[in-house]
């Protein structure tokens, strides 16, 4: 690498092209409370043209500390945009703690020439940059990657061939597997892809732009979401979106057209330190779990930071948090700075206790404690000693099951009211009795059932609800599996419910619910076998929970911890039995 005097500003020759930045993203920056004191004013020099892998200008904005000193570069790119929130909450809060940010529009977008590809760019035009900032004066060799959503996956598409100048990375509710953002257990994630749909076609138009598509995709989603086919349903409110109907209509992982656009294995042999943060509700939460774990299977250093958040909140109510873990890793690992660093690996948000907790490790495969669903809606942790069906109930694909809450990247995610929802007649719920102390889950979630649909096509939807003294019920994490049966026997099928750190407090209930589907989070089971893009006559069906289904819980009493608000030792007692 050429060595270069190193500079704080740009050039003379560009000096006019540098000033405050944006006053839109002064404004938003002003409105934030509680993040560190900054500690240098802030220069901006936009509209930097650098040439992607295949020569095309991908336009480019500098945000520097204007002051003396030898800083480290972020390098954030992204398909959204370079305004507001991406200014503010990347450009100029790095820039105030001494960093140079170099805040980049993916190929197609945002003003940068070429045509935008979902995720077959990144890699090459990531390397492109890199090359680019070897030859700017003001870059000292130290580069650091961070950013959200689409913003992660980037980060792990450069992180194919990490050059030897990456130090760190700060992945927060990232993308790594555009697959299973899209589909999950055989289903399509429809509210998924519209919501992406509706980002990545508008978002880096403007704000206007956006919130217009955003608002008109919401009065029509209820006529999209049912018609009959669903295929093409979509264009009335965001118009033609070519690669959409390509995801869409790919339900299947190894599908040629998925080929090198999954990025796990990355992961699997990186030794570049990499932050991940999530929320328990962001719809990526899955994505997040599984790369911490091939990150710690190889040895690379890592934490994780796990909120009470959505895709969306963790940068609006869990910003102060979501910012000062980023700073502290960023510092650790480029400024060799790590007094903000925590002691431990991971810091959870405890549902329930609405407490955060340290901990030494995530765990894979916990200790499991086994809970039955039994006659009368019962939970117990007896199983059932007759062979029988306990119930049943008619899924109706022409008015189906809603969705409430759960993860999702879209508005309405979260922690809900189920009580309206477990009013229906076609939601199963089975509930313990009032708990005589309290019972903690940590870790991966899942259901077991043996469930029966007359029609052998059915979807199956599982659920985990904190049920309060005021009967209020509430979801912790649920999951849903596509399900063909090859005859009328009960099948045996696995629900992954997600993961969890949840505290059911003594005198709350722990209840499961079921259901046939959660729309349209996930599109409707046809009832026939159809694809749900393609299909256009809708059968109802009859389904039947059988005993030998049980929730699998995973206990706490094997994490050793560290309660992060009050300082008290976190060691539950360790249970002596599994019943899984």
């Amino acid at each position: 690498m050429t060595a270069h005097p190193r500079e704080t500003a740009p050039r003379p020759d560009r000096i006019a092209a540098t000033r405050k930045p944006p006053l839109s993203s002064r404004l938003l920056r002003a409105t934030w409370r509680n993040l560190p004191p900054k500690r240098h004013d802030v220069g901006w020099e936009p509209g930097l043209a650098v040439p992607a892998a295949d020569g095309s200008p991908l336009m480019t904005d500098h945000y520097f500390p204007r002051a003396e000193g030898d800083f480290p570069t972020l390098l954030v790119r992204s398909p959204y945009g370079r305004g507001v929130p991406w200014s503010p909450m990347n450009g100029i809060l790095f820039a105030e703690q001494g960093f140079h940010v170099v805040l980049q529009s993916c190929r197609g977008t945002g003003g940068s020439g070429g045509r935008f590809h979902l995720w077959r760019n990144e890699a090459a035009d990531g390397q492109a940059t890199v090359s680019w900032l070897r030859e700017q004066p003001w870059f000292n060799g130290t580069l650091g990657t961070i950013g959200p959503s689409y913003l992660g996956y980037v980060q792990w598409a450069l992180a194919l061939d990490p050059p030897p100048e990456l130090k760190a990375m700060v992945i927060q509710v990232g993308l790594h597997d555009p697959h299973a953002l899209f589909h999950t257990g055989g289903a399509l994630r429809l509210e998924n892809a519209l919501a992406v749909g509706v980002g990545m076609t508008y978002q880096h138009q403007g704000t206007a732009a956006l919130l217009k598509a955003t608002l008109r995709l919401r009065r029509r989603l209820r006529k999209i979401s049912t018609a009959k086919p669903l295929r093409g349903a979509y264009v009335s409110a965001l118009g033609e979106v070519p690669w959409l109907d390509d995801v869409m209509t790919h339900p299947d992982a190894d599908d040629p057209y998925w080929d090198g656009a999954i990025l796990g294995e990355p992961a699997e042999r990186l030794r570049v330190p990499t932050g991940l943060i999530t929320g328990w509700h962001d719809g990526l939460a899955d994505q997040t779990f599984e790369q911490y774990a091939r990150l710690r299977q190889a040895g690379c250093e890592t934490s994780l930071l796990v909120g009470p958040w959505t895709h969306t909140s963790a940068f609006q109510q869990g910003w102060p948090e979501v910012f000062a873990e980023s700073l502290a890793w960023l510092r650790a690992h480029l400024c060799a700075d790590p007094s903000g660093v925590r002691p431990t690996t991971v810091r959870v948000h405890v549902g329930g206790e609405e407490a955060w907790r340290d901990l030494d490790d995530w765990p894979q495969a916990p200790d499991t404690a086994a809970w039955f669903p039994g006659a009368n809606g019962t939970l117990t942790r007896q199983a059932p000693a007759e062979s029988t069906a306990l119930a049943s109930f008619r899924y109706d694909p022409d008015d189906p099951t809603p969705s409430v809450g759960g993860p999702l990247l879209s508005r309405g995610a979260g922690s809900q009211d189920n009580s309206a929802l477990e009013a229906r007649e076609d939601v199963l719920t089975f509930t313990t009795p009032p708990l005589a102390e309290p019972v903690e889950a940590f870790g991966p979630v899942s259901a077991r059932l043996r469930i029966s649909p007359d029609t052998g096509h059915a979807d199956v939807f599982a659920r985990l609800c904190d049920v309060d003294t005021d009967n209020g019920s509430r979801n912790v994490c649920d999951g849903l599996v596509r399900l063909r049966t090859g005859g009328q026997d009960p099948a045996q099928v696995i629900v992954p419910m997600g993961a969890t750190a949840h505290h059911f407090a003594a005198g709350h209930r722990i209840r499961l619910q079921i259901s046939g589907g959660a729309h349209p989070r996930f599109a409707r089971s046809s009832g026939t076998g159809e694809a749900a893009v393609d299909a256009t006559g809708h059968r109802p069906a009859h389904i039947t929970l059988h005993t030998g289904s049980a929730l699998a819980l995973p206990r706490g009493g094997r994490i050793r911890g560290h309660n992060a608000s009050t300082g008290d030792s976190s060691a539950p007692e360790e249970g002596s039995d599994s019943e899984e």
